[in-house]
């Protein structure tokens, strides 16, 4: 197994087993600790990778990463982010990419990626915040 894959391999591990979404910093210092030598653009590599194959999703708002949670890499993930706790899910849409295709359709726009993602109150956290209401 190359170099590049083993990286692939590590990163991967690490945003699978993280409860939280990542910095690239964040990877590098969990990994920094078994090889001290590596460098950022290493782990920015690596990452861009992973979300071109599939395996991981940008965090655009948060600039940190998840692993991908599901094996349908062709649909749209959409992704919600809670204030509250920071619980990121994944969700999985086949509609909503042909929707925004509608939309935008006329426009002339040629979009060469989507992120989309929401950020409000997760539904345990809104529940908590009814009960305190009351």
């Amino acid at each position: 197994m190359g170099r590049k894959n083993s990286w692939k391999i590590a990163v991967l591990e690490i945003l699978q087993t993280s409860e939280q979404p990542l910095s690239a910093y964040e990877i590098l210092g969990k990994l920094r600790d078994k090889n001290p030598k590596i460098a950022p653009p290493t782990i920015y590599r690596t990452l861009s990778d992973l979300v071109e194959r599939g395996r991981a999703h940008r965090l655009e708002s948060l600039n940190a990463y998840i692993a991908c949670k599901t094996d349908k890499h062709d649909e749209s993930a959409v992704i919600t982010i809670c204030d509250d706790c920071g619980v990121v899910s994944e969700h999985i849409d086949t509609g909503v990419l042909d929707a925004l295709s509608t939309v935008i359709a006329n426009s002339g726009f040629a979009p060469s990626r989507h992120v989309i993602e929401l950020q409000g109150v997760c539904e345990n956290c809104g529940h908590e915040q009814s009960l305190n209401q009351t």
